[in-house]
């Protein structure tokens, strides 16, 4: 399995994959989840994939060289393409029909061996001229866009993860801190899941740039992770230990058996001394 993430933010934009990939307890491999499609000043673009590894890894090489019709009232007008789409809706329109494309030739043979088609895709980046977008594309192909509303997407192993996302992202999130939420968000993952892992790779895209320095891959022996991963443990415990103890019944106490009515009621099933059971 695996667990990726992309976040969309006026500041920018902020992917984070892991690279663990198992295929049962004796068969862990290390697969790299992210690629880059960049054309310097031009375009830049990011690809985060987790589902099968086969699928994931055809539908990235076709993507380099997929077309799909212009379309519009020129019958003469090149095809499209990741490299010449002039808004990233073109874009992840090419990679719809790439991952169509990989269902119309290996989906029946899959599905012969009893093997579901499953590949799930973040694409976002941006095209000269046009804003930053993200798309979380399905297996089928077709894409929904972050929004204001939602302006983060997870694939894989997504539900160890999205709490602390849901408390701390919004638009205005300084790229900064978005980077080290989705860090937490990896982190409490993989303590919760051994089938995400080591090694991370981390890339941070800044509105307008067209290219970006701010990607790395992060081992074990990162410091700054293992101080991420060691803080966030230690201070989660000390909110936790911090918070007031359930009191039962007591003229203090915060949870009284008896209080304001409610509709609600406890079910129990209470057996009486001397009652008898049929």
């Amino acid at each position: 399995m695996t667990y990726c993430i992309g976040i969309k933010l006026k500041a920018g934009l902020v992917f984070l994959s892991d690279s663990r990939t198992n295929a049962g307890v004796d068969q862990i491999s290390t697969f790299r989840k992210m690629i880059v499609y960049e054309r310097p000043a031009d375009r830049f673009m990011v690809l985060l994939s987790a589902g099968n590894l086969s699928i994931s890894q055809s539908v990235r090489e076709i993507l380099q060289i997929e077309k799909i019709p212009a379309g519009g009232d020129d019958p003469d007008a090149p095809p499209i393409t990741i490299w010449n789409a002039t808004s990233m809706f073109d874009a992840v329109r090419v990679l719809g029909s790439a991952v169509r494309r990989v269902y119309a030739e290996d989906g029946p043979a899959l599905k012969a061996s009893g093997v579901d088609f499953n590949a799930s895709m973040i694409f976002g980046g941006q095209i000269n001229g046009e804003a930053m977008r993200l798309f979380l594309v399905y297996s089928a192909g077709n894409f929904i866009e972050a929004t204001q509303e939602t302006c983060f997407f997870q694939i894989g192993e997504s539900k160890y993860g999205k709490p602390v996302l849901d408390r701390l992202i919004v638009p205005d999130t300084p790229l900064e801190v978005a980077a080290k939420a989705a860090l937490v968000s990896m982190d409490s993952t993989m303590n919760s899941n051994l089938s995400v892992g080591m090694p991370l790779d981390l890339l941070v895209y800044e509105n307008n740039r067209l290219q970006t320095e701010q990607i790395i891959c992060i081992d074990d022996n990162n410091p700054y992770f293992q101080m991420v991963h060691n803080s966030w443990g230690q201070r989660l415990r000390q909110v936790f230990d911090s918070l007031e103890d359930p009191h039962w019944g007591s003229a203090n106490g915060n949870l009284p058996l008896q209080g304001a009515p409610s509709r609600y009621e406890p079910m129990r099933k209470i057996s009486h001394p001397g009652q008898k059971i049929i």
